[in-house]
């Protein structure tokens, strides 16, 4: 799919100034195309702010060392947001993920716009630009670059390289495409190192987070004859290992390893007693499907959501929307 992005080049080189927002707790394809954006709108002269409704995780902080980001309602307040002409929403369409900031959207007078390839959408009033083919933001930020004639930097390059790779489980998931590559390629000549971002991105675990993996990951389980595996993590368990809730970043694609499984779940219990759910799937089953469900969205492939505690209540209500979106099993013929 091509993005018509004559309206929103025209409406860039029209406006000074812009905020860039995307989702709570975000990932690196959120802060990656954010950064990678605010670096590209840099380069015309314009003025910008990115604001989100969370902090930046203490994994992905390395992307942003001029600390760029800033939460709402600890590093600027309301009515410096609304100082704006454009408001651009990178990496959702749900108000949901927007929690925080949706009063701001809601009274500002700027021109708000959404770039996004998540099948999940809600109404936000923007000018929407999405593609629900692409395999991240990453990937339409960088092909915005090019309809507004900006070559990235190689700090633009390699935000949007890590939103890419991040998004596509550094390029070993199926929505990794042919046009995934090519923009992956695009972006290394642009000045990307892709093994220090590697190491940058996996290999600077702490022991309190490995130590808090080790303990998530022996609470594995597997329903369905082997077909779903599942684990959990509570707020002691982050109190215990001196750990925060980004570290449990990754931790469902480890069950979805397991041989036999099609699908993994994680349940995060947050502070409100609500359970976040971490979905994957490695079959025909669609995860958005049941994150919209309970109220979360994603891909096919990842979603999440947020479902009601306890935990025991948690767990048998995805388990039982799991059980019911497997495909049957096929059995071989008799020999």
């Amino acid at each position: 799919m091509t993005l018509n992005w004559h309206p929103l080049c025209e409406l860039i080189r029209s406006a000074d100034r812009f905020v860039l927002t995307s989702h709570v707790r975000p990932d690196g394809d959120a802060l990656g195309s954010e950064l990678g954006l605010a670096r590209i709108l840099d380069a015309l002269g314009k003025q910008v702010k990115i604001v989100n409704p969370s902090a930046t995780p203490n994994h992905l902080a390395f992307l942003d060392p001029e600390k760029r980001v800033q939460k709402i309602g600890e590093h600027i307040t309301k009515p410096e947001v609304l100082e704006c002409d454009v408001h651009l929403v990178v990496d959702t369409s749900s108000w949901q993920q927007l929690d925080g900031l949706r009063s701001v959207l809601e009274a500002t007078k700027a021109r708000k716009v959404v770039i996004d390839h998540h099948v999940s959408s809600d109404d936000l009033g923007a000018l929407e630009f999405k593609d629900t083919s692409a395999s991240a933001t990453g990937v339409l930020i960088a092909e915005l670059a090019d309809a507004l004639g900006v070559v990235p930097s190689p700090s633009a390059a390699t935000a949007l390289f890590c939103a890419i790779a991040t998004d596509t489980g550094w390029f070993r998931f199926p929505n990794a495409d042919r046009r995934t590559y090519q923009r992956a390629a695009a972006l290394i000549d642009q000045g990307v190192q892709p093994a220090v971002l590697y190491r940058e991105l996996y290999e600077r675990s702490s022991l309190a987070r490995i130590k808090l993996h080790s303990r998530v990951l022996g609470r594995v389980e597997a329903e369905a004859g082997g077909r779903i595996a599942h684990t959990y993590v509570l707020r002691k368990d982050f109190e215990e290992t001196g750990t925060h809730p980004s570290d449990t970043e990754d931790l469902v694609n480890v069950s979805l390893t397991i041989e036999g499984v099609e699908c993994a779940f994680t349940l995060v219990e947050q502070l409100s007693g609500m359970m976040k759910v971490s979905l994957r799937s490695r079959s025909d089953v669609d995860v958005a499907k049941i994150a919209e469900s309970f109220g979360g969205g994603g891909h096919r492939q990842a979603s999440g959501a947020m479902v009601p505690g306890p935990l025991a209540n948690a767990q048998q209500k995805v388990i039982e929307a799991l059980t019911l979106a497997l495909p049957p099993m096929t059995s071989l013929p008799p020999a």
